[in-house]
């Protein structure tokens, strides 16, 4: 009998890593492993192009017969240094906002804490060619890797996660695994078990992963990302699930 054949889709970031580690060492012949931006993951999911996504928590509602079939995902619980609104200028002078084409949920988490928490109406506008390079009074929503490469050139650097924190008390997970259909029960408890031998192993293949900033990779992995999608993170992601539908 041919086992059943699923097809995945994992953030291409390096916050996944431990995700693809532990996937790729199980190497099951039945597993196809794609590696996308996190709007690109959705897209396919929506799109049902794969059956499984590592895909932004803001776009499960878009997916035909969502399920979180994992009690792993990617959050933070305070800083994660790859989520950031950056600028030359403070926040109190902010008047646009740039957002980063890649990820919906962050710019949804920046857009509840620039009105709930920092109190501030901005214009906000797509990302443009000149993104990495705001002018006077603009700031840019960035994520992921870019995010962990460019911080420092900016002289205000905002993570949003930890202002989410700060606001909430809450964790917040950016992303979650998502089937579009019933995948059976081997298969789901294989993945987790993939996941879970992955973040195991961080301290094994940490080494290897360049972030481009002074944070290295094991200390990104292991103290900024979370990967549990725990009781806690689950408060933190239906409380940001509401508070965008009011934006």
């Amino acid at each position: 009998m041919n086992k059943e054949k699923v097809i995945i889709s994992v953030v291409s970031y390096i916050n996944s890593t431990p995700f693809v580690y532990g996937l790729e060492k199980e190497k099951k012949d039945n597993i196809v492993l794609l590696k996308d931006i996190p709007s690109e993951c959705a897209r396919k999911l929506i799109d049902n192009r794969i059956d499984i996504g590592l895909i932004p928590v803001a776009m499960i509602d878009k997916v035909p017969n969502a399920n979180i079939i994992s009690n792993y995902c990617i959050a933070g619980d305070g800083a994660v240094a790859s989520v950031l609104l950056v600028s030359n200028d403070p926040i109190e002078e902010i008047e646009t906002v740039y957002q980063d084409s890649q990820s919906r949920t962050s710019v949804a988490l920046a857009k509840i804490l620039m009105r709930d928490y920092w109190k501030k109406a901005v214009a906000w506008k797509d990302e443009t060619d000149s993104f990495l390079f705001p002018k006077k009074n603009e700031a840019i929503v960035i994520i992921g890797d870019r995010a962990l490469k460019n911080q420092n050139k900016f002289n205000y650097v905002y993570d949003l996660s930890d202002y989410w924190k700060k606001h909430t008390g809450l964790p917040f997970v950016f992303a979650c695994w998502v089937a579009n259909k019933k995948i059976s029960d081997e298969v789901i408890g294989s993945l987790n078990l993939a996941f879970e031998n992955g973040i195991a192993a961080i301290s094994r293949f940490s080494s290897g992963v360049d972030t481009g900033s002074v944070i290295t990779g094991q200390d990104y992995l292991t103290n900024y990302i979370k990967y549990d999608l725990n009781d806690d993170s689950k408060k933190g992601m239906n409380l940001f699930l509401d508070l965008k539908k009011s934006l």
